[in-house]
Formats: structure tokens, sequence, C-alpha cells
């Protein structure tokens, strides 16, 4: 129900407006009749209402001087003239100090009803829409620390007008005093690492937890600003009075919140720390130097506070990138002893070191190598099924936060590769090998076999052939088709009538004295003494 007020010095007229009407009906409860303007203003000051319905001649105070008023003090009250003057002049007064209505007497009761429900229905409108704005003005409360950060985020990247940068600031309630600001940013040392010993939906606590402890500390200094980013990192705005104490102060809380995440989360951290700027509007820049002081970890290792005032100088001093120990090293992947391989990664690694490349370009030089691996194993027909796997070595490498861990990657990786290249030559030589084998023993009757019909038949090298078929069978080529006759020439011998010379054709020597002389040396007798005495 909406509170009523009714004023008029005339009882009759007040009194029959108050009993025409069905008040409830119409949303409405009376709270009290007056007849003078004086006597309304000390009902309104002690219980404000929705509506008055006022006459505009009364005694003491006229409803006009009620009017302004309600319109000073209580804006939001409504304001239904009630008069018996017809004037202009009162019309005009009325509408500068926005009355909702003017009616004149005398009125009828459905008069007063239609516009009692005209005021009805504005009066639930604005509620409605008091109620709407309550809700996001609750929304906002309970949102607005995910405001602040979207804020604070889009401000360290360059997101945000200079002209409108205060007045966020001021909606928001941060407060940044001094003249000198800085920016820097941390980030966890083993995401990887971290995924291994904590379950996933632990991970994101351990990243609060991060920014947790680095907020207590500036909040304990007084001298910072800490929120998240959307990589897991955290970020603090540092602020000061002066450059120098700014940047003395900073390096002593970061130093302090390195050590306190060591201790209590039991992993390590690397910070990047921008340039020190004197506006607010510059403070993205400050960012973006952090940001870049962080890449740094990949050449300087983990675990570091790392200005980049102090790195950027040395960084630039770089020498060039040589692409020799790449081709080197993919070369003695073919044949090199570990210890090589191990060697010439060293050397790939130590001139990256040494040309000081970002750290993208670094990444682009190992995936160059990787590729280059996969070109010469393609040559070799030897298919690695990682190349065909969602996890790829390409990708893999982007978890490797350093490039000493770099190395360490590459050098099992290369060693794998050349084990693989081992064994599948190996593989290799084997079937050729054996291949070999099934040739003489298909042929050793043959007269002119030799180990250039075999080379021929496989497609091989004398010198390669020899090498292989020794590795596989320990013979070379003469005596694996010496033992494989003589062998056949004792089965003969048991198993036949045939003559001497009969079986030396048959086993592939035309010369039966030949013959009888490869016999002799194999088995320290003449084949008739042999057969007699089996």
């Amino acid at each position: 129900m909406y509170k009523i007020i009714i004023a008029d010095d005339e009882d009759i007229v007040r009194e029959g407006i108050r009993d025409s009407l069905n008040w409830s009906e119409l949303g409405f409860e009376v709270m009290g009749t007056y007849e003078n303007g004086r006597e309304v203003l000390q009902a309104v000051d002690q219980a404000p209402p929705d509506v008055v319905l006022t006459d505009i001649n009364m005694p003491l105070m006229d409803g006009l001087e009620v009017t302004r008023y309600l319109f000073e003090h209580y804006p939001q009250t409504k304001v239904i003239i009630l008069t018996g003057y017809d004037e202009f002049e009162y019309a005009q007064q009325a509408v500068k100090l926005k009355v909702h209505d003017y009616i004149l007497k005398p009125n009828t009761a459905e008069e007063l009803r239609q516009i009692l429900r005209k005021v009805k229905a504005e009066l639930d409108e604005e509620n409605h829409q008091l109620e709407d704005l309550s809700k996001l003005k609750q929304q906002l409360r309970e949102s607005l620390p995910l405001v602040r950060e979207r804020f604070l985020n889009q401000w360290v990247n360059g997101d945000v007008c200079e002209s409108e940068l205060k007045d966020k600031l001021s909606f928001l309630n941060i407060q940044i005093p001094g003249s000198h600001f800085m920016v820097a940013v941390i980030d966890v040392d083993d995401h990887g690492e971290l995924q291994l010993f904590y379950p996933e939906n632990e991970n994101e606590l351990l990243y609060f937890a991060v920014c947790n402890i680095a907020g207590e500390l500036i909040s304990k200094h007084n001298n910072g600003i800490v929120f998240q980013n959307h990589n897991d990192q955290t970020v603090i705005i540092l602020f000061g009075d002066q450059a120098e104490t700014l940047s003395r102060d900073a390096l002593a809380v970061l130093e302090e919140i390195n050590q306190s995440v060591s201790s209590y989360l039991k992993f390590t951290i690397s910070i990047g720390v921008g340039d020190i700027c004197h506006s607010l509007a510059a403070i993205h820049h400050s960012h973006r130097r952090a940001t870049a002081a962080l890449e740094y970890r990949f050449f300087l290792g983990k675990n570091r506070i790392i200005p980049i005032g102090d790195v950027e100088g040395q960084m630039n001093e770089g020498v060039p990138y040589e692409r020799y120990w790449e081709r080197k090293l993919i070369t003695g992947l073919k044949s090199g002893t570990p210890h090589e391989i191990e060697e010439m990664v060293e050397r790939v690694i130590s001139n990256l070191k040494e040309s000081y490349h970002s750290m993208e370009r670094c990444y682009i030089h190992i995936q160059q190598i990787i590729v280059s691996i996969w070109d010469m194993l393609e040559e070799l027909e030897i298919h690695e099924s990682h190349q065909h796997e969602a996890s790829s070595p390409l990708t893999d490498i982007y978890r490797l936060k350093t490039i000493d861990e770099i190395a360490s990657w590459l050098k099992a990786y290369c060693l794998h590769t050349s084990g693989v290249i081992a064994e599948t030559r190996n593989n290799s030589y084997k079937l050729q090998a054996v291949r070999a084998e099934e040739y003489i023993q298909a042929h050793y009757a043959d007269s002119d076999i030799s180990m250039d019909t075999v080379c021929k038949y496989l497609a091989l090298s004398t010198s390669y052939f020899s090498l292989i078929f020794k590795n596989h069978t320990g013979e070379t080529f003469i005596s694996y088709l010496t033992r494989i006759r003589v062998e056949k020439a004792k089965e003969l011998l048991k198993c036949t009538d045939l003559k001497t010379y009969e079986i030396a054709d048959r086993i592939g020597y035309a010369d039966p004295h030949y013959f009888n002389l490869i016999f002799k040396k194999a088995t320290g007798m003449t084949p008739t003494v042999f057969r007699k005495m089996l």
C-alpha cells in the first residue's frame, strides 16, 4: 500500500474525499487529513508519504508553499493540487514545482480514482526500477573484485583510455598514491611439475596462494596493488614518491615474496621487474618491460628476480648465431657415439646462449633442429610414431622454461633418435644378412656362386655386404659357403652311394680333387675315409 495525505481547509471537502473512495482497492492507505500546510509539513517530516493531495488555498501555509517544501526536501513524494482557482498563474507555478497533477473543484470521485490509478501505476514503475537498480548494485558489489581485476588487467595491458583512467580508479576505489610507479610480474617456475604433484583442481589454489602471499606482504608495506592476470601470473603495481626509494623498497619486498613462496609452498617463482614510470597512464609500459624481463629466465635460470634494466645491456652484447653445429649434430646422429652427440648438443646450446636471442627465437631454432631430424629420419625411411600423435616435440618444448632445461631435453631426444637409427640399421643389417643366407642355401650347388652374385642380388656393395654378413654370422662369405657345402657333402656321403666326383658336382665343385682338399681341411679326413667310418 502507498501512503497518502489529504489536506484541505474545508472539513466537508477533506472528509468527503476520505470517505468517498475505497482506498485499499486503489492501492493506498490514508495516513491522515489536515486543514493547513503547517500540519502537513509536521506529518511529512515524521513519516514521508508517497502522495500528498492538497488544496492550494489554505490558512497559515498554502498548498504551493507545501509543494515547494516537498520539492526541495522530499522530491520523491508526488503532489496532486486540488483547488477551486483556475487562474493560469497557479497552474504555472504548480508546473514549475513539478506537481504531478492539477484538478479543479468541484470534482467527482471517478476523476480522483483515475488520477490515483495513474499515480499508482507510476509509483509501481518507479519501485520496479528502484528494485532493479538495487539488484544491479548488489550484483556490482558481489562482482566488484572481478570487475576490479579485469580493469587492472586492461590497464596494465594499455587497454584503458587515459581520459577514463581517473574516473575508473575512483569508481573502483583503487588508491595509488605517489609520483613514481613500477610493475612486477611473478610466474611459477614449474607448472608441469605442479601438475605431477598436485591435482589439477589444486593448481589454481597454488597460483592463488602465490598471489595471496604477495598481497599480504605488499599490504604490510603499503606500497602496491596485487592481482592475477589470465596466465595465472601475479602482477604487482608498486608506487612511491622517489625513484631511488621505490626501486630499493620494491626489490626488498619482492625478495621477501620470493623467500616466502619457497618456504611455505615448496616451489620456486621468477619475478620480472619493469622500469620506473612517472604517470599512471604509462604503467602499461612498465608492465610490458616486466613481462620482457621475465623471459630472460630462459637464459639466467629459475628462482630469480630479474630487473629489466640490469639484464638488457648485457643481452644486447650477443654474438651471431651459427648453424654449423646444427648441421654437424644432424650428421652425427647417424653414426656418432653418445658422448659425441651430447657434445654437439652442448655446442648448439652454447651458441644460443652467446647469441642472447629472445626466448621465442630460441624455441624456433630448436624446432628447426627437430624438423631437420625428422627430414633425416624420412630419408632413412624411419617413421617415429610421435610425428603423428597429438603431443609433439614441436609443442612439448614450450613447457621448458630455461635454456638449460632445453639442453637436457634435446640431449635425451637426440640420444633416443640415435638409438632408433642404430636399432633400425641393425634390423636392416639382420634382414639383409638373412636374405644372403637364404640365397646361399638355395644356390650353394651353383659352381658360379660368388660374393659378387650375392651382392648383385641384394643390391649391396661388396664391402658393405662383407661387414653386415660377418657381423651377423660371425663368418666370411667363403667360410660360410664352404661350411654349407661340406655339411651337404656329409649328408650325401652318409645317405647315398654317389661317387665322390658326383657329390662334388652336386654341391658346386667342378673339380673333385679340389673338393677332396676342401673336405679334408674341414673334417680332417678325405670323403672316402669319412664314408668308411660311417
